[in-house]
């Protein structure tokens, strides 16, 4: 199914989350958490309300293959997330985009959202990325036998998918973050198909 929302979501949409003054958090689930890649003056624990991790974005390229695609992480809606949230000081707002869009938006299949993150008990206004529930790679809400048969089997560019979730696993577990859904899969994978 294409992507409907590909021609209207553009880097000026991403700049026009941004609060009308201040500075902004950048919010972080996956491999954000541990390798932001920009300049930010503060990094904190963060809960994000509305959203949770989940594998259910198809890779065709990095962690599968277009006849046999892997799973990686995605947000998407309902519950909550635990995470790291990145201050960004205003003045470096722009190249902080810029990077943002040209790491998060390459196929399109997550959509930039304003939200807010609570931080040291604080609600401050944020951005991160979720998964554009039409796009052709979103893989839905997979049981988690389905999504560990995914993953057993799929290989792609930079490895196969059980190291992926084997790193964000490991990655979690230094951050303190107990994802109960993502943990419990790494048995199923590893179980007898």
């Amino acid at each position: 199914m294409p992507n409907d929302n590909a021609d209207a979501v553009t880097p000026e949409t991403l700049r026009s989350l941004l609060p009308a003054k201040g500075d902004f958090w950048v919010f972080g689930y996956g491999s954000l958490m541990w390798d932001p890649g920009f300049d930010h003056t503060a990094a904190q624990p963060a809960l994000l309300y509305g959203y949770h991790r989940s594998f259910c974005m198809y890779s065709k390229r990095h962690r599968g293959t277009p006849a046999r695609p892997g799973l990686v992480l995605a947000l998407d809606w309902g519950g909550c997330c635990r995470g790291m949230a990145f201050r960004v000081d205003r003045r470096t707002a722009e190249p902080v985009l810029d990077y943002l869009w040209d790491r998060e938006m390459v196929r399109y299949a997550y959509l930039p959202r304003a939200v807010h993150v609570e931080v040291e008990g604080e609600r401050v206004p944020g951005i991160t990325f979720v998964a554009d529930r039409h796009h052709e790679s979103y893989a839905g809400r997979l049981g988690p036998a389905a999504a560990a048969a995914v993953i057993r089997a799929a290989h792609g560019g930079r490895g196969s998918n059980r190291d992926y979730l084997v790193s964000t696993i490991q990655h979690l577990r230094v951050f303190g973050i107990t994802a109960g859904p993502i943990h419990e899969l790494l048995p199923l994978v590893d179980a007898a198909g």
